[in-house]
């Protein structure tokens, strides 16, 4: 119906209903998000302006898959893109459906431990990379300060997973 470099809007219609109304979707490249941790256990995050919502966020490195990359590849590059950190080793954690009702893509979870920052990196223009503890993450979650829930989707697999474990907060159940 519609098309951009960024997505396409399709229309479709259930095969029982061919005269109602079409249900409109859209179709974009797949993401990839990526649970970072150093060599010490912290974790690496991003601080950037999003348009969309008109705010800073504190979301994981992520980004788009591009044509003819893997997931695993894409995952790789935005984590060096986004960061400057290199992963030796990405671990893939799940694969979820941003939005059912809506997006058509998907979205791939990696974990990678022990990333290391690479010399020579240039910085991505807006975007603060941000390292925090699993505490300290825990606060940020608690306080609403870490609000992508699709990120937040990411953690709870690589917590699920038990790649990652985050303290609980005082004065809240365990």
């Amino acid at each position: 119906m519609f098309a951009t470099p960024y997505f396409k809007l399709v229309g479709k219609r259930l095969a029982d209903d061919e005269a109602g109304d079409p249900f409109y979707s859209l179709e974009m490249p797949d993401y990839v998000t990526v649970v970072a941790t150093t060599t010490a256990g912290d974790l690496i995050l991003v601080k950037q302006f999003r348009p969309a919502v008109e705010a800073i966020t504190l979301e994981l490195p992520a980004g788009h898959v591009d044509a003819g990359q893997t997931p695993e590849e894409a995952a790789r590059r935005e984590l060096l893109e986004e960061t400057g950190f290199a992963a030796v080793n990405t671990i893939f954690v799940g694969r979820l459906s941003p939005d059912t009702g809506r997006l058509a893509n998907r979205m791939w979870v990696f974990v990678a431990p022990a990333v290391e920052p690479q010399s020579g990196h240039i910085d991505e223009p807006g975007i603060e990379v941000v390292t925090v503890t699993p505490a300290e993450l825990a606060r940020l979650l608690a306080e609403g300060l870490f609000d992508h829930a699709l990120h937040l989707a990411a953690l709870l697999l690589a917590v699920q997973r038990g790649y990652l474990a985050l303290p609980a907060r005082e004065g809240n159940a365990t």
